[in-house]
């Protein structure tokens, strides 16, 4: 069976502000490399089990031609943009148009759903996970996630209760239930239970499978399917800055709901991989924490910076005109732009969306 991936990029990371702007979302910044992107980074992570060739990006209008001419050895024509702003079940609803366009003479295809804004390692193990999991997918009538082994009592993720391992198959698990994001003391209680994985929002399915659930349970979008792909095959082998004209019509009209609260929380036939890999979400700048080395006083520091009895705090100076100085602080994010600063608490870098929006407010959107 044919193996295809899509990967989910059109978020705008603003709790990256002012490090991510609308046209520089967190998943084209450096966050967990000095030299590639996260986006370029899920490209080249899934490429010893997908060709480049059958991979797709699923972004913004905004986004997808500054995708395609940063990624100058990825198939423009393979950057498909939403022709409005939804969610991601009407995400993955166009992924399945467009490769039903794309397939016309595959009665099946095996489709891997990744995102573009998470810090996997080692890459051997996520490849001998997802590929352990395509396969029961592509056995069995099932939709897949994978799920994380927890290693901190997280509020920020969404849970999976883990049901009875499948047999014969090492890293296969029902699913009892699907736990939004808990609060502190429920997030304790799942850590220390080992029964519950982080829901990592990746999914594995195949086609027709994924068609069919959400043709019975979340019908106002898998109905269109069908219609959006024979409106798109015309038009499907060229880079295209926009799909309004084919798909607009149909695409506004989608309820603005997730996959999880559409479909998996709905749905019996899902399963889910537990993970042999490690990951974090970089979610916020505090989750460079976890993904960059800090020195002896706990400081992450990237740019030109100078720290002075400074501990515990992330500076990162992106500037070319301008240096950082940081005295005597603990626990501080600074961050530095050539036309915006932010500086708070590392504990409220989750609420930075607050700076982004009255910024936008008092000095307009050329600062976001």
């Amino acid at each position: 069976m044919k193996r295809v991936a899509l990967i989910m990029a059109g978020g705008s990371g603003e709790r990256f502000w002012p490090l991510s702007r609308r046209k520089k979302p967190k998943q084209l910044l450096k966050l967990v490399s000095n030299d590639k992107t996260m986006l370029e980074e899920s490209v080249e992570r899934i490429a010893p089990l997908i060709d480049k060739q059958d991979v797709y990006i699923i972004t913004s209008e905004l986004l997808a031609p500054i995708m395609r001419d940063m990624l100058t050895d990825f198939p423009p024509e393979n950057i498909i943009p939403e022709p409005y702003k939804r969610n991601t079940a009407s995400c993955l609803a166009l992924g399945a148009a467009v490769l039903l366009a794309k397939y016309p003479n595959e009665q099946d295809l095996s489709v891997a759903v990744l995102t573009a804004d998470q810090h996997i390692y080692p890459s051997d193990a996520f490849v001998a996970t997802v590929d352990e999991a395509m396969k029961y997918a592509e056995r069995n009538e099932k939709i897949l996630t994978i799920g994380i082994p927890p290693t901190r009592p997280e509020t920020g993720y969404g849970y999976i209760e883990l049901g009875k391992k499948v047999d014969n198959w090492n890293l296969i698990f029902g699913v009892l239930s699907f736990r939004e994001k808990p609060s502190s003391d429920a997030a304790m209680h799942y850590l220390a239970s080992g029964n519950f994985l982080w829901n990592s929002g990746m999914f594995f399915y195949k086609l027709s499978t994924f068609i069919s659930e959400l043709k019975q349970y979340l019908p106002e979008i898998g109905d269109q399917i069908q219609l959006m792909a024979k409106n798109l095959n015309l038009s499907i082998n060229e880079p295209a800055n926009s799909l309004s004209n084919h798909i607009g019509n149909i695409f506004k009209e989608f309820p603005n709901i997730s996959i999880d609260y559409g479909l998996m929380e709905k749905t019996p036939n899902v399963a889910v991989a537990r993970a042999l890999f490690n990951w974090d979400d970089v979610g916020a700048i505090d989750a460079l924490r976890r993904t960059r080395s800090a020195d002896a006083r706990g400081n992450i520091s990237i740019g030109r910076a100078s720290l002075i009895d400074t501990s515990n705090s992330i500076v990162i100076n992106e500037s070319e005109r301008a240096v950082v100085s940081v005295l005597g602080m603990e626990s501080v994010a600074v961050v530095v732009t050539d036309d915006a600063v932010l500086v708070c608490p590392v504990e409220m870098v989750q609420q930075v969306r607050q700076s982004v929006e009255d910024v936008k407010n008092k000095f307009g959107e050329e600062y976001i």
